[in-house]
Parts: structure tokens; C-alpha cells; sequence
């Protein structure tokens, strides 16, 4: 077997066999306290592919912070093949102030590839791209919702290329989406580069949840499987995703108080009542309804709505049922599944 390449990190060499915490230099605090961007270099002796894990480029998205640090300490990373890149936390300036942006309230995720002389988000994004992105074959990003906003586990990627296609299968998220590449995001810079990247969107922002971190973390050895960077597992447990057609936020036809009838991840018929939506004294209300068959892939936990908010997020499929239940398969394995995550 071909031994693995030495890779060099910020001032760091690692050597094939090695492992390195690395970090980064971002933006000094407004005191003079000097901030870090922490990179964990694991370097395989055996030759493979270089994979890069990061999370919180949102800062206040903090399910991956969790997946990846729980993925760092897995035995099975003792035989892996070729090098993993894992970031934990990219936007620290955010992750302090348990914010999604920077200081100057630009979102890192619109300011890729980033400059050097740039503003705050435009040298980070500029750093990441040169230290992490540059060396690596395959990514994987992982983030949430929104504050008040929860997604079901999915992966988000462009299924038009055959190799991304066959990884997000190969993740075991429920649901995956050909999801839109947005100017300025870390996807659209791995589309210019030719390299595969998935999204992993799970959770609400500001709140751990169980289900979505265990998923995820077990999405990523799946990928590591498939790319060769693990021995596949036999006995492994595999969730078939389903495909979506499209997605559609279902938004709130008036303003008021909503109470929800819909869960996250349920099957919805066409016609039937997402929510309702009242006045406070309750003498106004107006029914919320599915405009198509499909799955509640995200949803707002906020039972206050303002004309226009965004309430459910709907996603159709060529069969609905069988979407349906690979979801509810999914949500059963993951939550009957009380083996301790951290000793996969």
C-alpha cells in the first residue's frame, strides 16, 4: 500500500502517521486577545483522499461543533487512510458572541473565496479557502437552522455531478435535496475547484439535538467509508435517502398567533391544515394549507407570525408514502439506537 503525503497547515508539517492541533490566526478582540481558528490534522500512514469536516461558519450553529468533536475521538480513526481536516468551529468571532455573523454582521457564508485585504469575513473566508479547502479532495459542511427554526436531517449538494450524487446517497441523511449553488458560499468554491461537497443541515440554531448530531456524525464515517478512508463496516445500519423534487417555504397568508397542527418530518396530503393562525383575542382565524403532497423537511418553532414569515418548509417527491417512510424509519433508528455515540 502507497504511503500517505506529508500536508502542511498554517506553520504545521504533519507527517504521514501523526496527529496535529493546529491553529489558524483570525482577527485579534477589540482587548488585544489574539483568536484562533482550531484544526485538527489527522494524517493516515496509507495513502487516500484528504476530507475536510467544518462546522459553525454559522456561529451560533452548533450541532457540528458537537459531531465533530465526538468524531474526533472515535478508535476508527486510528486506521484511516489519507488525511481528515477537522474544523469545528471556522466563525469564532460568531461562536463567542453565539451569533450566525461576524462583528460587522456579514454572513462568512456570502463572502467566499475571500481576500486577504478584504473585510473581516472576506480575510476568514480567504484563510479557510487557502489553509483547508486548497488541500482537500472532499468536504463536508455541517450546519443548522436558523434561531427558531428546526431542519429535519438532509443532505444539500449538486446532484447534477455523479461523484457528489453518490456520496450524499452514501451519507444516510433521510432526505437530499439538489440544492442551488448561492454566489459567494463555500459550496459555490468547491463547484469552481471540482471538488465534491456536501451540506449537512440538522437542528435548530443555539440547541443541541440528539437525533441530528448522531446522524451526522454517523453520515461522516459512512462518506469516509465510501471514499476509502475507512474499511466498510458489514453490519452497518443504512437509511436510503430520498430524493426531493423541490422544496417550498409555506408562508403565513396573515399575521397573528400560529399553532402548529405539523411536525417536523411529516407526511402531509395536499389541501391538509399545516396550522392555524389567530387574532390574541381569538376572534380572527385563518387556516394555514398544503399546497402539494410532500414532507415537512423544516418548520419555525415560534408561535408568533408576522404576514409573510416563513412557517413550514415543504418538500415534494415522486412517491410521497416511500418518502415517507424512510423518514420514519430514520427517526426510529436514531432514537432507539442507545449505543453511545462515542464509541462507534
Amino acid at each position: 500500500m502507497t504511503a500517505n503525503k506529508k500536508i502542511a497547515i498554517g506553520d504545521a508539517v504533519v507527517q504521514p502517521g501523526k496527529r496535529a492541533n493546529v491553529s489558524l490566526p483570525v482577527a485579534d478582540l477589540y482587548t488585544s486577545t489574539s483568536l484562533h481558528m482550531p484544526v485538527k490534522v489527522i494524517c493516515g500512514r496509507k495513502a487516500g483522499p484528504v476530507l475536510f469536516v467544518s462546522a459553525a461558519v454559522h456561529g451560533d450553529e452548533l450541532n457540528g461543533v458537537e459531531v465533530i468533536r465526538r468524531l474526533l475521538r472515535l478508535k476508527a480513526l486510528r486506521s484511516i487512510r489519507g488525511t481528515l481536516l477537522a474544523v469545528p468551529i471556522v466563525n469564532v468571532h460568531g461562536f463567542l458572541d453565539q451569533s450566525r455573523y461576524l462583528p460587522d454582521r456579514r454572513d462568512l457564508n456570502r463572502s467566499f473565496p475571500g481576500s486577504a485585504k478584504g473585510s473581516i469575513a472576506s480575510r476568514l473566508a480567504h484563510l479557510f479557502i487557502n489553509e483547508i479547502m486548497s488541500k482537500a479532495d472532499y468536504g463536508i459542511d455541517l450546519h443548522t437552522g436558523a434561531i427558531n427554526r428546526s431542519n429535519l436531517p438532509q443532505i444539500r449538494a449538486n446532484l447534477d455531478d455523479a461523484e457528489t450524487l453518490d456520496i450524499a446517497m452514501a451519507f444516510g441523511a433521510p432526505v437530499v435535496i439538489n440544492s442551488n449553488i448561492r454566489d459567494g458560499s463555500l459550496r459555490a468554491c468547491a463547484s469552481e475547484r471540482g471538488m465534491s461537497m456536501l451540506i449537512y443541515e440538522a437542528g435548530e440554531a443555539l440547541r443541541f439535538d440528539e437525533t441530528c448530531i448522531r446522524a451526522g456524525l454517523r453520515g461522516i464515517l459512512n462518506v469516509m467509508r465510501h471514499i476509502g478512508m475507512l474499511p466498510q463496516k458489514q453490519t452497518s445500519k443504512h437509511v436510503t435517502p430520498v430524493v426531493a423534487r423541490s422544496t417550498q417555504w409555506i408562508r403565513a397568508s396573515t399575521s397573528g398567533i400560529v399553532n402548529a397542527k405539523a411536525r417536523l418530518g411529516s407526511t402531509i396530503a395536499k389541501g391538509q391544515r399545516l396550522a392555524t393562525i389567530s387574532s390574541p383575542l381569538g376572534d380572527e382565524q385563518e387556516d394555514v394549507i398544503a399546497p402539494f403532497d410532500g414532507i415537512v423537511i423544516g418548520r419555525s418553532n415560534l408561535p408568533l407570525a408576522h404576514e409573510g414569515d416563513a412557517l413550514f418548509n415543504l418538500s415534494s417527491f415522486t412517491d410521497v408514502p416511500k418518502a415517507g417512510d424512510v423518514v420514519e424509519t430514520f427517526a426510529s433508528t436514531h432514537q432507539t439506537d442507545t449505543a453511545n455515540a462515542e464509541s462507534t
